[in-house]
């Protein structure tokens, strides 16, 4: 096991995170699975170039579900901004306030964490909107957004999800 406070945290989309001692290729699409699931299949996937967004499973995940994948330009991580101000909130606000004594506590503190970022907290971003009332109020818009975002009937399966 990896000293206190040594563990990786992997991007993904939808503001999900997961915390665990190494994360592979294989991780990520099982992760990216799960999301599209959720919320159904992105037109395009930006990432850097990490080990884990360059595997033989990324790369074939990909061209199995025809989804584009954009690799940033390596030391360019202005071209996905959105995810260097949501690290950097994670960060500041998570990472280096916290000391993670096992992988359980990193697990329980980052779903504390993502709770309070999706659930609680306005973000200036989204009209001072939580992330979960902006979802509600996509879905409920009438346009060609519509069905932006997968439905589902499962309040419990949301629940979990979100935390």
């Amino acid at each position: 096991m990896p000293p206190p406070g040594r563990f990786g945290f992997a991007k993904s989309p939808a503001g999900q995170r997961m915390a665990d001692t190494s994360i592979t290729g294989a991780r990520v699409a099982r992760e990216l699975d799960a999301l599209v699931r959720v919320y159904g299949k992105p037109a395009c996937i930006v990432s850097d170039n990490g080990t884990e967004f360059t595997s033989r499973a990324i790369l074939k995940r990909a061209g199995d579900n025809d989804v584009d994948w954009h690799y940033i330009d390596p030391g360019k991580p202005t071209q996905n901004a959105f995810i260097e101000s949501f690290n950097g909130s994670l960060r500041d606000e998570l990472l280096n306030e916290e000391i993670f004594d096992t992988l359980d506590d990193a697990r329980r503190k980052l779903a504390l964490w993502r709770y309070d970022y999706n659930n609680v907290r306005p973000h200036s971003s989204l009209e001072n909107q939580t992330p979960a009332e902006a979802r509600r109020a996509l879905e409920q818009f009438e346009g060609s957004a519509h069905d932006a975002l997968a439905q589902t009937d499962d309040d419990e399966y949301d629940r979990k999800l979100s935390l």
